[in-house]
């Protein structure tokens, strides 16, 4: 039996260790000496009031599998408005051959005296390369908005409508929007479904059922737009619409080639359909009393009645507030610096955008749920810059199902490694939907720095996860991965190093494939992955991998010339023929956690770079990736000017990044959120002190909690 002394002891001993243990856990959750966000307050600051009725970008509701965009009246009443767009909803066009996918032959490469086919240009299949090349691509679903009539009975065009002022409440995710056509006063309240792919609206207005305002549906064909939103308006008899129409609802099955899908429509409120043209359908009113319409789109029928409009507000109400109160927040409203507010406004709505188009089953593709940016297909080597972010933000329910892509191409990929003489699994480059086949032509086969992505993911899971369901979640991943990059390196017997490369694509895109080999970003990432990988070897429990070790021992060098680092070993004249596209080797030290870098090189890498490269022919992301550096390197000041400073990468009012690419270019947003988490919560050896990353002159207050350390 013990003594009361030992009794007291062991207390005394368990309350020291819950000290300890509450003091780790709030160091990763919140700033040091804070005080606890007011969350409300600082994200109804930013809510987003719109007059311009010319936006480049639509105002949007979702859930992040699906988005409903529109216009100043709080629908899609006007051509140029937004889409309506899902994870689910594809479209193949019929193949013009009688070869299918499977056929494709590509061409042979000689790589490093190996000849290797890939997936690239082949001039004879050029029917099937260009069909493969566009398919499949996302639907645009169909059309939901506002039929205004002029007092002559003509349509109102957006011109005719005065004072129109749009506001979104970012807290309750409530969109309200009131305007006048011809004196008369139009208010409509948009509010999307958290758990259904669905729309209600409310519309109020002075003698509603004066016949002057109604509501039409109508469904488009699929677009062959690379960039486009997803729908052809003209070609109206490839597409079937079967409805049935009722007193208070209507009922559409729809049919696009191998497409098929539902929509359903139900109002509450004296009114009636008809058919008035071709896959469009309007809503008369007979009532002035406010109309209340859902609408939802669905793979197969929905059975049962949609919910109210009042049961869907109430439940957005509680999804926004739910998702605002968890994960991370930063509060810089006690900064001197007069940029705080903006920076501020750029990270509440690159939350909000992110949610509402990049939080399900699939990758997001680059313009997330607002267009078809590359036909809709997300590509794999941008899946970091999607979803990282997420891990930073403690909000790993929004990136968990679209992090399953690399469970289902796992055997794919471990197919594409054989045929190609490698071990492990190649992971693709862009993919549409479930498809196996890759967009062929000469970068997307040869891309490379997609494939450590699954390790870095896996790390971030496990440091927030630190148990056994992670790792048996991540462990064939993580080694297949891991096998094909040690295999991947060549042994230059001659030299006695490991070289990457060729042919291969670099992160800028803008190298000669079939000579370019060792390029600065791949070198420390494959470092910083196979470094990885022998952790998890150790975690599994099985012996450390003598192959990954050998490559890892004689990898080459980061390549440098003059004192800096240049984009690939072999490269001539960069500072005059390659400063534009992505600078990735600055990412070598910012976005990885810099295996192999010398920081004294990088540091002039990153003055180089910042006096010399075309800014205005850069992608969103690149700012970002460039504030990472300059936070690892001390410089604060650089951090955030390259968030705010460039004209290049610009938030519009929505939050939408615009630069580079397709608009609006989430991965600008997901770069942005991931860079100021790891500016407030520090990284990997970042000194001490709260907010690591920001300047230390005294004009920045950084507050945060909820956020997790970069790796």
């Amino acid at each position: 039996m013990r003594s009361t002394t030992s009794i007291k002891h062991a207390k005394w001993f368990a309350k020291i260790l819950l000290v300890f243990l509450f003091a780790a856990v709030t160091e990763d959750t919140q700033a040091a000496g804070s005080d606890k966000i007011d969350r409300k307050a600082l994200v109804s600051r930013h809510n987003i009031t719109i007059t311009d009725k010319n936006l480049k970008g639509p105002t949007q509701v979702g859930n992040g599998e699906f988005a409903y965009g529109f216009d100043i009246t709080g629908m899609q009443t006007f051509t140029a408005a937004g889409n309506t767009m899902s994870n689910w909803g594809w479209h193949e066009f019929p193949l013009p051959t009688a070869e299918k996918p499977t056929d494709f032959k590509g061409g042979n490469w000689d790589t490093q005296g190996r000849m290797i086919r890939y997936d690239v240009f082949n001039p004879s299949q050029n029917k099937l390369m260009n069909w493969m090349w566009g398919n499949p691509q996302r639907l645009n679903l169909g059309r939901f908005g506002l039929v205004l009539k002029k007092k002559d009975g003509s349509q109102a065009v957006l011109a005719d409508l005065q004072n129109a002022i749009q506001q979104v409440n970012l807290w309750t995710g409530i969109v309200t929007s009131t305007f006048e056509l011809e004196g008369k006063k139009i208010k409509v309240t948009t509010v999307g479904d958290p758990k259904l792919d669905a729309v209600a609206v409310k519309i109020e207005a002075d003698e509603l059922g004066d016949g002057r305002i109604g509501v039409f549906v109508e469904f488009p064909y699929a677009s062959r737009g690379e960039f486009g939103n997803g729908a052809d308006w003209n070609n109206q008899d490839k597409h079937q619409t079967d409805a049935i129409l009722k007193s208070d609802h209507a009922s559409f099955h729809r049919k696009l080639d191998n497409a098929e899908y539902d929509v359903k429509l139900q109002w509450k409120t004296r009114a009636s359909i008809k058919n008035t043209r071709t896959h469009r359908y309007e809503l008369t009113l007979s009532g002035n009393e406010p109309l209340e319409i859902g609408i939802s789109f669905t793979k197969i029928p929905v059975q049962t009645a949609l919910p109210s409009f009042d049961k869907t507000q109430n439940e957005s109400i509680k999804k926004w507030e739910k998702f605002w109160n968890s994960g991370g927040a930063i509060d810089l409203s006690g900064s001197k610096d007069p940029r705080w507010k903006e920076l501020e406004r750029r990270i509440v709505l690159s939350q909000y955008t992110m949610a509402m188009n990049e939080a399900g089953s699939l990758p997001p593709q680059e313009s997330g749920l607002v267009n078809n940016g590359w036909y809709g297909k997300f590509h794999f080597e941008m899946i970091w810059w999607h979803s990282t972010h997420y891990a930073l933000w403690n909000r790993w329910s929004l990136v968990n199902p679209g992090l399953d892509v690399y469970a289902d191409h796992l055997e794919s990929s471990k197919e594409r490694a054989k045929n190609q003489g490698y071990e492990g699994a190649r992971w693709p480059k862009t993919i549409g939907d479930k498809t196996r086949w890759e967009w062929p032509n000469e970068i997307n086969p040869l891309l490379i720095w997609q494939q450590p992505h699954p390790i870095f993911f896996a790390e971030l899971d496990y440091r927030a996860h630190p148990n056994a369901k992670t790792l048996a979640k991540w462990k064939d991943i993580v080694m297949q991965s891991a096998d094909f990059m040690a295999s991947y390196a060549f042994l230059n017997k001659e030299q006695d190093r490991y070289i990457l490369g060729y042919p291969l694509q670099v992160v800028s895109e803008n190298a000669d494939p079939r000579t370019t080999y060792n390029p600065t970003f791949e070198l420390s990432y494959w470092r910083t992955g196979l470094r990885l990988a022998q952790e998890w070897r150790k975690r599994l429990g099985i012996e450390e991998n003598l192959k990954y070790a050998e490559v890892l021992n004689k990898l080459s060098p980061l390549p440098v010339k003059d004192g800096f680092y240049v984009s690939w070993e072999n490269i001539n004249d960069m500072w005059k023929n390659y400063t534009f596209e992505h600078p990735a080797l600055i990412g070598a030290y910012g976005m990885l956690p810099g295996d192999g870098v010398d920081t004294a090189t990088m540091k002039r890498t990153l003055k180089k770079v910042g006096e010399t490269w075309k800014f205005d022919h850069t992608w969103g992301w690149d700012f970002p990736m460039l504030s990472m550096c300059a936070a690892r390197l001390g410089a604060g000041d650089k951090a955030v000017d390259y968030l705010l400073n460039y004209p290049g990468f610009r938030l519009e009012e929505h939050g939408l990044v615009d630069g580079g690419g397709p608009f609006p270019y989430f991965p600008g947003n997901g770069g942005l959120l991931y860079a100021v988490a790891m500016m407030a919560a520090g990284w990997d050896g970042a000194p001490g002190g709260n907010a690591p990353g920001f300047p230390k002159d005294g004009s920045w207050t950084v507050k945060w909690e909820g956020l997790k350390k970069a790796l």
